[in-house]
């Protein structure tokens, strides 16, 4: 069976602003997280999880996830998955293909911000590791807002520091999985999917409002609006 095509990117509007997902979005830092696991998991006799299959169970925020897989006893796993993530996140951050260029492309037009399910302070000491931290108006990680994505709330609250009132103009929300698709559409927000969705049942089950292969392929769409005039389809 033929996969869908994604959707074009031409429909999208102009944006007043630019959120985006941090992890397999604009940096890779799945080693990091793998090892995280792995050290919860043998600490509470569970069997371990390979790289892949951490790329395609990680969703949401740990405040939600972990209480399902270590009962009630999920705050000592998060304690053992915070020491080793400390310990090596940073030694193993990577950006992803093209990212540089499309922070860099997305800055002509708008202001921007993050919005992770990534515990705050680690997502802002890696967009401070990588020099990062300057291009972006906020950096909302999980345990910022009262809720973590898919809640529009910490979207809402990444808005507000780009000056942005929800649903006054528009937005994109920029993320690699079916989770983050939904979060921009609770938020208000154009739903941009970045790649295939391969770990997460693909295009389809993403449902965006427009796809980009790569960060390469995002830049070239973000330079083509910055250099065009505001009404012109790129």
């Amino acid at each position: 069976m033929t996969a869908p095509l994604p959707p074009a990117p031409g429909a999208l509007p102009r944006p007043a602003a630019i959120l985006w997902d941090w992890d397999n979005t604009l940096v890779d830092g799945w080693a990091a997280i793998a090892a995280g696991l792995n050290a919860a998991f043998r600490a509470f006799g569970l069997p371990g999880w390979s790289l892949e299959e951490v790329r395609a169970r990680v969703r949401r925020s740990l405040r939600e996830s972990f209480p399902e897989i270590f009962g009630p006893d999920w705050e000592r796993a998060r304690e053992i998955f915070y020491a080793e993530v400390r310990a090596r996140h940073l030694a193993v951050l990577r950006p992803m293909p093209g990212a540089e260029a499309a922070l860099r492309a997305a800055a002509l037009l708008a202001p921007q911000g993050v919005v992770s399910n990534k515990q705050g302070p680690l997502l802002r000491a890696e967009a401070a590791h990588l020099g990062w931290a300057d291009r972006f108006r906020a950096l909302v990680g999980a345990g910022d807002a009262a809720a973590d994505k898919p809640d529009p709330a910490p979207l809402r609250m990444a808005l507000a520091a780009c000056g942005v009132a929800p649903g006054s103009a528009p937005v994109w929300y920029v993320g690699d999985t079916a989770l983050d698709m939904q979060a921009a559409r609770a938020a208000g927000c154009a739903a941009v999917l970045l790649g295939a969705a391969e770990h997460d049942g693909g295009i389809g089950n993403a449902a965006p409002d427009a796809a980009f292969a790569d960060g390469h392929a995002l830049a070239a769409h973000l330079l083509c609006l910055a250099k065009s005039a505001p009404h012109r389809h790129c």
